[in-house]
């Protein structure tokens, strides 16, 4: 690659202004809001590949693409341009962009009183480099110690990136180390930084080929410490935002890739899944003795993700192919899981295996991606064989896939797919795709085929039920997947290491913009979990938006909630109590959606303010009321637990107990404690009924009240609908505000709902933390706790 260096001015406009690099290349600056600028290279004058799939700030993309010179969507406010000497200056009342000579960009943020704060620069020596006979290139910036990096989606290890290098290539990594694997299954070139006194920025480069991040991990005499970004092929083209808080950074990444899906509200349950199950030889028996089982054992399930054994000729996997020995009745084994008010997804792979039944017409409609030498469908490695992948930048192709969808699946009584195993190792990068009539290479979006299978298998499951929210989850992934699926961080090795490094990688997929994710709960690959790390790990997944059980153990046992007798007290009683969550929960996941807010969050997130928070923990934020301190080592008895500075205190959930925040406490611990905080000033609602997570299940409700302790306010909402409307959300729903209003004789909550909706409960419970005497009245009369409101 060759560093580019020296520009000149070619025109501005109203978005921006164009700069020629070296007399060939076209490096242009938009202003597309007033904290988002975009940063492109066109080498020669012209995109690499003119389309994008990743942005969307309308929540929609075409399926061809949006053309990378479309800016709709964007307000594209106007700026003050100015030249300072050699250098050029882009304003606006939040970010001011300085390009200098050569090339290089400063950056400075507002500091609220009319004046600009530096954010960030490029590296002064070599800033931009691109490839002279091929397409790489490449980034740097200079590196702070000082600022913390956080993003890149489920990344192993701690969830501070600084001082260390990520590969972003989408890979089947079964069995990972959850400490130091890379890379994974996603590609998500996105990065937050926090800043001690300028606030934070965002990095989203607009790529999806194979590519590297170092954040200060290189030392290069000539350069200094630096960050860089790294592509081997496809453009230079990068968003830059920025805010005061990281918080509204994260919030800015998911509202530019698309927002996130709206899932029914059953898929908050529990949901089971096991390899076991359809691998044998009597996988519907099996299947359906599993929801025997949840009744005998009094585990409430809302659904279970078939395994892709139900399509296996012999011991190999052969999508849309159903193994009428294993499973002789698919419409009697849906049948039965919905009569017992269960859900069944089934698994789908888009690559068919070269003796799968349908090979041949499916090569013979073009409908794989091409080989780069030849006409031929590409051969890949693909679960103990070779197989050629399904290319869904063909029409044809998508069309085809829906069909199946529906008459293989949907119309066998499944409702949901689960779209597993589309990570697209086609190591072939020259390997030809349709790309909607204007071929592309895989190597320029193998990342991309996750999302688009993922979308295909989602209008095929609108298009059979129009009027229900569909639910999808998928394990590979590139930004814009979490518009269509939930997601989780795939094929986890069983250990207590595992469980602790999880956490972090759920939270750096939250930070880059994906919200409704999950693990594999007690392990999907290597040793069964010994009792009491299945129960630690049960009762940490019950926080997570995605609860799944889900294993593939050495020994052919199963991971299941009454696997050891011993312990499934404390497994039913974990699960449960994820029931009581719901509506907490299922409000959660709307503000996802509506607010663009995490669901599972660090505690910096909300308490940046709190130097405390940025210590590497396994604490989380489950949305902004909860502090989950879940245990994550062997025997312990203890746990130590630092309570975040927010300036009301912290209620024990369990104990009653109010706890000032800003320091560390220690807590005793048992094999059942689940240790869980509540924010001073909040009113959290749960359910009572804990048998299902549907709407009409949500017949008893309670109002937990968390006063502040002393003087204080607080405002707390939930949201409520019938659970899988399509429209629900915005004609049929019920949004109730509770108002705390404390003072150190009384604690007034006054309560007010809006929206046609109706709950099924008729009345709720209020009640007061144990250690709490004061008075209460609700809505100005006087109220006993743990009496009943009657609904008006």
């Amino acid at each position: 690659m060759k560093t580019l260096k020296n520009w000149s001015f070619i025109e501005r406009s109203e978005t921006g202004l164009t700069l020629l690099v070296d007399g060939r290349h076209h490096f242009r600056v938009d202003v597309l809001e007033e904290a988002l600028f975009r940063i492109s290279l066109k080498r020669d004058g012209v995109w690499r590949l003119d389309r994008t799939w990743s942005i969307a700030p309308g929540g929609k993309a075409p399926w061809e693409g949006r053309r990378r010179d479309d800016l709709s969507g964007f307000t594209c406010p106007g700026f003050v341009f100015e030249e300072r000497g050699t250098s050029l200056v882009l304003t606006t009342p939040q970010l001011r962009l300085t390009i200098r000579r050569p090339l290089a960009l400063e950056w400075e943020a507002s500091d609220g009183a009319g004046g600009y704060r530096p954010l960030a620069a490029d590296r002064a020596t070599s800033a931009y480099m691109a490839g002279v006979r091929d397409s790489r290139n490449a980034h740097f910036l200079a590196y702070r110690p000082e600022d913390l990096v956080y993003g890149l989606g489920e990344k192993a290890g701690d969830l501070k990136r600084n001082g260390r290098r990520f590969e972003m290539r989408n890979l089947d990594a079964m069995g990972y180390d959850a400490k130091s694997t890379d890379p994974l299954y996603k590609v998500l070139p996105f990065t937050v930084t926090r800043t001690p006194e300028a606030g934070s920025y965002g990095l989203f480069y607009d790529n999806l080929a194979g590519s590297w991040f170092d954040i200060g991990n290189e030392y290069d005499n000539y350069h200094g410490r630096f960050r860089a970004y790294r592509a081997l092929d496809g453009d230079l083209d990068f968003y830059f935002s920025w805010a005061p808080t990281v918080l509204d950074v994260v919030k800015t990444q998911n509202w530019l890739t698309g927002g996130t899906a709206f899932p029914p509200r059953w898929t908050l349950g529990y949901s089971g899944s096991t390899m076991s199950y359809t691998d044998a030889g009597n996988a519907q028996e099996q299947l359906q003795g599993f929801v025997d089982l949840c009744a005998e054992h009094e585990i409430p399930c809302d659904s279970f993700q078939m395994s892709s054994g139900y399509t296996a000729i012999g011991h190999k996997r052969y999508v849309f192919n159903w193994n009428y020995d294993r499973v002789p009745e698919p419409k009697r084994l849906s049948k039965h899981f919905r009569d017992a008010g269960m859900h069944l997804a089934a698994n789908i792979k888009p690559c068919l295996l070269q003796d799968h039944p349908l090979y041949e017409d499916v090569a013979a409609r073009g409908l794989f991606i091409r080989d780069s030498e030849s006409d031929a469908p590409e051969r890949s490695s693909f679960w103990d064989d070779e197989g050629s992948h399904l290319d869904f930048t063909n029409p044809a192709t998508i069309d085809w896939w829906k069909e199946n969808v529906t008459t293989k699946l949907l119309d066998q009584g499944i409702e949901c797919t689960w779209n597993d195993n589309n990570e697209y190792e086609i190591w072939d990068d020259e390997a030809r795709c349709h790309g909607f009539g204007e071929p592309i290479p895989v190597g320029l979006i193998r990342p991309l085929f996750s999302l688009l299978m993922t979308r295909a298998s989602f209008e095929a499951q609108l298009e059979d039920r129009p009027h229900e929210r569909p639910y999808l989850i998928c394990r590979a992934g590139a930004p814009g997947l979490q518009r269509y699926a939930q997601t989780w961080s795939g094929d986890n090795y069983t250990s207590w290491e595992t469980l602790r490094y999880n956490i972090s990688m759920g939270l750096g997929m939250s930070l880059s913009g994906f919200y409704n994710i999950g693990h594999d709960v007690g392990g999907f690959a290597g040793p069964r979990p010994e009792p009491e790390l299945f129960v630690r790990w049960v009762q940490n997944g019950i926080f997570h938006p995605r609860f799944t059980i889900h294993s593939w153990n050495d020994d052919g046992t199963v991971n299941e909630p009454w696997m050891y007798p011993e312990v499934t007290p404390l497994i039913r009683a974990a699960i449960r109590f994820r029931y009581r969550l719901l509506p907490y929960l299922y409000t959660l996941l709307r503000a996802a959606v509506a607010l663009r807010e995490p669901i599972i969050r660090p505690t910096f997130l909300d308490h940046e303010h709190d130097a405390r928070c940025f210590e590497e923990t396994s604490d989380f934020m489950l949305g902004r009321d909860l502090l989950i301190a879940g245990v994550v080592k062997p025997g312990a008895c203890e746990r130590c637990v630092y309570l975040p500075d927010n300036g009301a205190g912290w209620w024990d959930f369990w104990t009653g107990n109010w706890h000032a925040g800003g320091q560390e406490i220690t807590i005793p611990v048992t094999l059942e404690s689940m240790p869980l905080f509540v924010r001073a000033g909040c009113v959290l609602p749960l359910g009572d009924a804990v048998d299902r997570a549907d709407a009409a299940s949500d017949t008893a409700r309670t109002l937990a009240v968390f006063p502040s302790r002393g003087e204080g306010e607080g405002e707390s909402c939930e949201y409520e609908d019938d659970g899988i409307g399509i429209d629900a959300a915005q004609n049929a729903f019920r949004i109730s505000t509770y108002r705390l209003k404390c003072t150190g004789a009384q604690i007034a909550l006054s309560i007010s709902s809006e929206g046609a909706f109706e709950p099924h409960y008729d009345r709720l419970r209020i009640t007061l933390p144990a250690g709490e005497t004061r008075p209460l009245a609700v809505n100005g009369r006087p109220f006993a706790p743990g009496d009943y409101l009657e609904k008006d």
